[in-house]
């Protein structure tokens, strides 16, 4: 026994673990394990090892003694790596001594002697980060690094006085599942017995030998101090938040008390009730602290990512959120964060591929309290108008997260920071990411709300979903007792206390926080709507009132006054059956684009511009041209509406670019066409500053609008920035599948003045494969199709101004709308025309008018006509596509 005790002070000495620890507390036990059990070198350096890099000691694993040992056979189950020193160590280190220790019997182990085979031992957190650490270096993702306490070390606390089985015993009453009350008893009981329990001399020096080698003697270093179970962080079960993390955490007597606190974490109310609800047994369930070094993102930003959209499980974008500080309010959702998309296929080419953008309020951030942990405090305006990341982080992000989802092979969850000194990017966390990947590729759900009430809030949509119920409002989780089954729950945020209760609510509204928020994160693992970052919930809806919480009309999520009618409906899209054309989408609406992207389509017919603008922007292009000469409140408004961009018209472009990105990567590589502005002057004169600069019409419908307005020298500098934005799709972000449609030529004069202004500003026909479509729509273009069709690649029919003018009526007018009717037989001779004369050229024609999605008939009569493409609303896709299906069944039956 004193052999091995001064063995072990020697190897102190030397800076080595204390993995030995094990065999001074129980050497006959660790004898008999080591037979079977994995291994974790442990091998010592000698003094002349030179120190390492300052990047080496950026990981914290600065003059480790550690390295993997040589590689298992099939045979054996010992885990002994790679005998090459590894890339955090000295490359001239001497080795003097190789002794080996079991990971089951350890206590403590550097996190970069661990993978994602070590969850029974470190937990998921611990084995995530080991594996990233050892796996990723060569992908160019930093992982701080650090050490791991073990579930065996944690079961070995358990164990004495008896604390586990009196723990056993407690969780087994089924009471405790009912009682919110008595769940919250009972957790308390059990924490404090666990606080209060001291750790064992060799626990305790096991913590202290691994925090002095990564402190590298700096006392004052800093670390975060995490959870990690061995039910965490799994393929089929989120288990994010459910136990603590503490940041900031310096010196050792601070480090062992906040590992036993995450110890204690295990047995909170909502981690209890967690387990309890998902069927894991609360003995089988161990718990590792995982002790990481800090990245200085209080003075930097942090956030977390996805590799994928967490929303409507699109595989092929990143979503990155961020803000100022620690990244702890964006997880828990104390601050509305900023957020972008980036489109994996184009970033893999090398593109600037941010297809969206979000400017988050970001009104508080969290940093190091001088006391210790952390603290928020409000940002400055400064903060709270730019961007907390810059675009090049956000693609660099975006990398490291593909890196992550190609090395574990399943879409994830990651927490990144950036230290404000240096201003590196490192990634923190990464768990398989459990609800959104989860859905079933084959099966469309879909709510629509049936009727219209008062909007009362509006905030961020998670879920998209529709729940109503009555109003609960709460202030903390300490009145989690009087919350009721089938209740929307109101609350200014929430966090894993309150998980207990939100299983029950119909609905979850909050004033604070984002898409990534523990709100979100457990609504969408729910099944239920939730609408977050409202600001004044709170304050605007009251107990007891009625209402209905809707999630499904995109990224706005609304609060409406009563319960109001809605319908559910779900349709499978497994193997329908082959049509003789093209189905496509008419999508104008980015933040849909995800969801109706994932129907069965040939792309998007019809992309309007208008949409965008409208919705998206709201400013007439000539009052961010003509900023400087505005009145001053109008020059306040746009300065504000235009937060975070380099000034207005870079906004305007900006937003186009971003709308389109989102679309066109919805169905990449798949065609989408976009319909350049085609507002009319009454329409142009709704947006901000419009009354400026539009002309008083009697007849806007067929007045300054399409091409003509184009090249006017009134309009000819604003249609300039849409193409700008074009351009910029193309090329900047790389979706070559986007193609211009140009609506309302009235003449080939127009059609070639045009082309001529697109090829002036970038965009020849015809180069990097652009293609350029006419909307047919004017009984010009039906006489002289064959003509048109010299300037361009295609039609697309516009059916709807196309009945229009071939009948004479205003179809905005109730006193004639029953005689409008795409399949009268004048409107279908002029579409035969334009369809055959198309064909005859070996030309695209299609259709979006709104006609093929309201007469499946009419549909089918296109089909045989030979039409390439039918555009539809995305509800109208199924139901046609049966329609023509069976319709080809019939005949075939007749024909036999």
């Amino acid at each position: 026994m004193a052999l091995l005790s001064n063995a072990l002070s020697l190897m102190a000495a030397f800076g080595a673990s204390v993995l030995l620890m094990q065999i001074f507390a129980a050497p006959a036990q660790l004898q008999s394990a080591a037979a079977s059990a994995p291994r974790v070198s442990m091998q010592t350096q000698s003094l002349s090892t030179p120190k390492c890099s300052a990047a080496q000691r950026s990981f914290g694993m600065a003059r480790s003694p550690f390295r993997r040992a040589p590689a298992p056979s099939p045979r054996n189950s010992r885990v002994r790596r790679s005998g090459r020193v590894r890339q955090l160590l000295s490359p001239r280190s001497t080795i003097v001594e190789d002794s080996t220790v079991t990971k089951e019997t350890a206590l403590c182990i550097p996190l970069d002697l661990l993978s994602n085979t070590d969850v029974e031992y470190v937990g998921g957190k611990s084995a995530s980060l080991g594996e990233m650490i050892s796996g990723l270096a060569s992908a160019d993702v930093p992982v701080p690094g650090g050490f791991s306490t073990t579930a065996h070390a944690y079961r070995r606390f358990l164990a004495q006085d008896g604390l586990a089985d009196e723990i056993n015993a407690l969780l087994a009453d089924p009471d405790i599942y009912t009682d919110v009350t008595k769940l919250q008893r009972t957790g308390k009981y059990i924490r404090e017995k666990i606080l209060t329990m001291p750790f064992s001399a060799e626990l305790e020096a096991a913590i202290l030998t691994n925090w002095e080698r990564v402190t590298e003697g700096n006392p004052d270093a800093a670390f975060a101090v995490r959870s990690s179970a061995t039910a965490e962080d799994l393929p089929d079960a989120s288990f994010a938040g459910q136990q603590e993390t503490y940041l900031n955490v310096r010196g050792k007597e601070s480090l062992f008390e906040k590992i036993k606190e995450v110890f204690a974490s295990l047995f909170t109310d909502r981690a209890i009730s967690y387990r309890h609800d998902r069927n894991f047994d609360h003995n089988k369930v161990a718990l590792a602290a995982t002790i990481q070094k800090m990245v200085r993102s209080e003075t930097g930003s942090s956030g977390v990512l996805f590799s994928l959209d967490t929303e409507t499980g699109f595989r092929d974008v990143v979503f990155v959120t961020s803000a100022w500080g620690l990244g702890e309010t964006v997880v828990g959702g104390t601050v509305n964060p900023d957020e972008f998309y980036v489109f994996k296929p184009t970033l893999e080419q090398g593109k600037k591929a941010i297809v969206g953008r979000t400017l988050g309020s970001k009104m508080v951030k969290m940093v190091y309290a001088k006391q210790g942990g952390s603290e928020i405090v409000e940002t400055d305006d400064r903060e709270r108008t730019q961007w907390s990341v810059t675009d090049d982080e956000v693609l660099e992000l975006s990398k490291m997260a593909m890196a992550i989802e190609k090395h574990y092979g399943f879409p994830v969850d990651v927490e990144w920071a950036k230290d404000g000194d240096t201003g590196k990017l490192y990634i923190v966390q990464a768990r398989p990411e459990t609800v959104a990947s989860r859905k079933k590729a084959n099966v469309k759900e879909e709510f629509k709300l049936k009727e219209r009430g008062y909007s009362l809030v509006e905030g961020r949509a998670v879920g998209a979903r529709i729940g109503s119920g009555t109003v609960r409002i709460l202030s903390d989780a300490s009145q989690m007792a009087e919350f009721k089954e089938g209740e929307v729950l109101v609350a200014d945020m929430t966090d894993p206390d309150w998980e207990p209760i939100m299983k029950k609510a119909a609905a979850i509204v909050t004033n604070r926080g984002g898409r990534t928020c523990h709100a979100a994160i457990i609504a969408r693992e729910l099944g239920i709507p939730a609408v977050v970052g409202t600001a004044d919930a709170t304050d605007k809806l009251k107990d007891g009132d009625e209402v209905t919480v809707v999630c499904s009309e995109g990224d706005t999520g609304v609060v409406y006054e009563g319960k109001l009618d809605y319908e559910r409906k779900v349709e499978d899209l497994t193997d329908l059956p082959d049509i003789p054309v093209k189905l496509m989408l008419n999508l104008a609406n980015p933040s849909r684009a995800f969801e109706y992207g994932q129907l069965p389509n040939a792309g998007i017919g019809l992309a309007r511009l208008e949409f965008v603008i409208n919705n998206v922007i709201g400013i007439h292009p000539r009052a961010l041209l003509g900023f400087d000469k505005l009145p001053q409140h109008m020059r306040n408004t746009i300065l504000e509406r235009t937060k975070g961009y380099p000034d207005p018209v870079s906004f305007y472009v900006d937003k186009i670019a971003e709308g389109v990105g989102t679309l066109a990567a919805s169905v990449y590589p798949r065609r989408i066409i976009v319909r350049l502005s085609d507002f009319k002057s009454n329409e142009y004169k709704s947006l901000l500053g419009g009354p400026l600069f539009e002309p008083d019409e009697e007849n806007p419908m067929i007045g300054f609008r399409g091409a003509g307005r184009y090249t006017d020298e009134s309009f000819r500098e604003c249609f300039e920035l849409e193409l700008l934005a074009m351009k910029k799709v193309r090329e900047e972000m790389g979706l070559t599948n986007v193609e211009l449609m140009i609506p309302f030529v009235r003449t080939l004069d127009m059609a070639r003045e045009v082309n001529e202004l697109l090829e002036k500003n970038g965009l020849k026909r015809g180069e990097n494969g652009l293609k350029v479509q006419m909307m047919a729509e004017l009984p010009s273009n039906v006489f002289l199709a064959d003509e048109f069709l010299d300037y361009f690649d295609g039609f697309s029919i516009g059916s709807n101004d196309l009945t229009q003018l071939t009948l004479g009526l205003d179809r905005d007018s109730g006193l004639v709308a029953k005689h409008f009717d795409e399949r009268n037989p004048a409107v279908k001779k002029a579409l035969a025309h334009i369809i055959s004369t198309a064909k005859s050229r070996g030309k695209y024609v299609g259709i979006c008018g709104q006609g093929p999605s309201d007469f499946p008939d009419f549909a089918q009569w296109l089909a045989e006509q030979g039409i390439d493409s039918l555009s539809l609303n995305p509800d109208s896709v199924v139901p046609t596509w049966t329609h023509l299906s069976n319709t080809i069944k019939e005949d075939s039956k007749k024909k036999k």
